[in-house]
């Protein structure tokens, strides 16, 4: 198993990608801590695919924009184990419109659960690994962080930052053996494309050199790679899960 024995937290655990990732990782024999609004329909499920492989896997309820809802948080999965060996900064929202009708509250609300909960989040955790020296975080971005998106000033933006805060950080903690990557997941197949008609989806396939609309999962294996030690030496890198679009 890739991860056994390891302790992560997971941001946006309970539905989505992130839903796929905590999944990913209790298969893979680690102990989970997800954050959340609120808990979800997976819990009892996650619980019980860790107890077959020798983990464990907890709700911890927390706002992730909001500092010291994110250090309670902490706090609680700090007491119960000593170290954290993965964080996944995944938790996010979208506010689409386009930058003429755009509201300063569209623009903050994604600022703030986007890329500001990820600087809460690497300031407490990263100080923790490198306290261990060792440790792996991995920041969720876009594509449309790298080639922008008509309506989504405030996602693209707050992508973008994801990806200068996963190089920054990743410079000043190498030397203490701790890892900082992101991905940067392209069109993929969640509540917000399922929204789209026949139509649109289409026209979303023909921008994409593979054809298709990627799968939660695919985006949760490239994360898992990243948590483990088989990318030992990667750190600042942005892996695009695209199936080709943006490259």
């Amino acid at each position: 198993m890739l991860l056994q024995g390891k302790n992560a937290l997971v941001t946006g655990g309970s539905r989505g990608i992130g839903r796929e990732i905590v999944l990913a990782f209790l298969r893979e024999g680690a102990s989970v801590w997800y954050l959340d609004l609120a808990e979800g329909d997976s819990l009892a499920e996650y619980q019980e695919l860790a107890a077959k492989n020798g983990a464990t896997a907890s709700f911890i309820e927390a706002n992730v924009a909001d500092e010291p809802s994110v250090e309670q948080a902490i706090a609680a999965m700090l007491a119960a184990t000593d170290r954290i060996d993965v964080l996944v900064n995944n938790a996010g929202i979208t506010r689409d419109n386009l930058l003429f009708r755009m509201s300063a509250q569209e623009w903050n609300d994604v600022l703030s659960v986007n890329l500001t909960s990820a600087f809460f989040l690497s300031k407490i955790v990263v100080r923790q690994m490198a306290k261990q020296r060792s440790g792996s975080v991995i920041n969720v971005a876009s594509i449309v962080g790298v080639i922008g998106n008509p309506g989504q000033a405030n996602y693209s933006a707050s992508k973008a930052g994801m990806i200068g805060l996963t190089k920054s950080v990743a410079r000043e903690v190498a030397a203490r053996n701790v890892r900082v990557n992101a991905v940067a997941p392209g069109f993929i197949n969640t509540k917000m494309t399922e929204k789209l008609n026949e139509e649109q989806q289409n026209a979303l396939k023909s921008q994409i050199p593979m054809g298709r609309i990627g799968e939660p999962e695919e985006v949760a294996k490239a994360i898992l790679f990243l948590a483990s030690d088989l990318s030992s030496y990667l750190t600042g890198q942005v892996i695009h899960v695209t199936g080709g679009l943006g490259m």
